[in-house]
């Protein structure tokens, strides 16, 4: 996607930076003490079992929960420093629960991306980004029909264009391919790869290891709240450290088209 939002923020420099950051409910900590970066032109994968505190991290992220300690930064500035608007016109947040109060349209939920541009100069690019958003999210067929009458996947992909139509230069998704089929699947992450060209950040919450594998510039693996290990997916996705972390027996093997790596489970007849 292109437009007047295009990151001007060199790639590969830091986006978000998370110091030292842990988050408790009651006494029960969800995070602990995760120091990461996140940077420009790069996909970043949060992978781990249920309960690792990947949804906890996405939302520290993204400024919708505060963490008990340590910092969090977009951009350099303290994400407490941001305002709501200027916080929206910076990062983009697909949630995992893809629910509306009210009976919108989906071409109503779509338009919602724009809604943190209304009175700026960028207002002019509405009518092109959220036709583009439309069309990435292969959602054109829906826009006219009710939001919650639309099946999980339906719902899952008019809430990425929303998210897209967005144009932000921080783009933070938690399991968006978990309603999919395997085709949208497959696109919804091409598109993350897209954005990452364009040199926005993409934060990405997966359950699917060979999805992550593929995609990702780089995989954070979390557990009990804690960041195991990060790096290229061929250095992090390796059968030992799956096997301690998830408990599982798998395969790693190369993608024969790309090399990245595929992860399947250990099966006995």
């Amino acid at each position: 996607m292109s437009g007047a939002n295009e990151p001007s923020t060199e790639r590969g420099t830091v986006a978000q930076r998370v110091a030292d950051v842990s988050f408790h409910v009651g006494s029960v900590p969800i995070l602990a003490d995760v120091t990461m970066d996140v940077r420009y032109g790069e996909v970043l994968a949060l992978v781990g079992p249920n309960g690792a505190g990947k949804s906890t991290l996405l939302s520290v992220l993204s400024g919708d929960v505060e963490p008990t300690s340590g910092t969090v930064a977009l951009a350099g500035r303290d994400l407490a420093e941001w305002r709501a608007r200027d916080l929206a016109r910076a990062r983009a947040v697909l949630l995992q629960a893809n629910q509306v109060a009210f009976s919108f349209t989906a071409q109503q939920v779509i338009d919602m991306g724009r809604a943190p541009w209304i009175g700026t100069p960028e207002s002019d690019d509405d009518e092109r980004a959220i036709r583009e958003a439309t069309a990435a999210a292969d959602v054109g067929h829906l826009t006219q029909r009710g939001f919650p009458h639309l099946s999980g996947g339906e719902k899952a992909r008019v809430s990425l264009a929303r998210v897209l139509a967005q144009e932000t230069r921080v783009v933070l998704l938690d399991e968006p391919t978990a309603a999919l089929d395997l085709k949208h699947q497959e696109a919804v992450l091409q598109i993350a790869r897209g954005l990452a060209e364009q040199g926005r950040a993409v934060i990405i919450v997966l359950h699917d290891l060979s999805l992550a594998g593929a995609y990702a510039d780089e995989i954070a693996i979390l557990a009990h709240g804690s960041l195991v290990a990060r790096g290229a997916p061929g250095d992090v996705l390796t059968e030992s450290r799956i096997a301690e972390v998830y408990g599982a027996a798998v395969r790693v093997l190369p993608d024969p088209d790309t090399g990245r790596p595929i992860v399947i489970p250990r099966r006995a007849l």
